[in-house]
């Protein structure tokens, strides 16, 4: 596995190598145009105003230089802050599965069973929180469209308009990022 991860670090090492290669390039060939535009000035140009626009230029092509670097670095720290995603995706069947045995316990199961499984979902989700990913459990909230997934809708007229009524599925957010929205019934009057 450490042999697979040094792989992956070599092969993000090559991608940003590239890119500063790219950017190299692109900053010699704005300089090929400042050459070719210096050589197409008129001679008769004032050299005051042939320097101005040379700087100009020049600031120009270093600016979009420092920009490229920026857009490269919040790419990278993107890719490490949500990286976790893909794999999250493949986790939440099995604490969807491990909620839905909690609930659904037969008469016959014993007290260690039901422990034992209420200590597998805990430490689950306490693994899950050190890598920045919450749960969504609207109890008795509002109705957000970005974060929950209205299933139905029913009438109550104890409850206020677009208040969640029940929750049918945990959400889940990673970083603030919604990833899988909370399943919901939501109150309509």
């Amino acid at each position: 596995m450490a042999k697979k991860q040094k792989a992956e670090d070599k092969t993000d090492l090559k991608d940003e190598s590239i890119d500063i290669e790219e950017a190299l390039a692109e900053d010699e060939s704005i300089e090929d145009e400042i050459d070719s535009l210096d050589e197409e000035v008129d001679e008769n140009q004032n050299p005051e105003e042939k320097i101005k626009d040379l700087e100009e230029a020049l600031l120009r092509s270093r600016a979009e230089l420092d920009n490229a670097f920026k857009r490269n670095t919040a790419d990278v720290e993107k890719a490490h802050k949500y990286g976790v995603e893909r794999l999250l995706n493949e986790l939440l069947p099995v604490i969807d599965n491990l909620e839905h045995a909690l609930n659904n316990f037969s008469e016959d199961s014993t007290k260690e069973d039901k422990e034992g499984v209420e200590l597998t979902l805990k430490s689950f989700e306490s693994a899950l929180d050190k890598f920045g990913i919450s749960p969504i459990y609207p109890v008795n909230g509002q109705f957000d469209p970005v974060k929950h997934e209205a299933v139905m809708t029913s009438q109550d007229p104890k409850k206020e308009n677009n208040e969640i009524e029940n929750i049918f599925q945990r959400g889940w957010e990673l970083h603030g990022r919604v990833v899988r929205p909370a399943r919901v019934s939501v109150i309509k009057k």
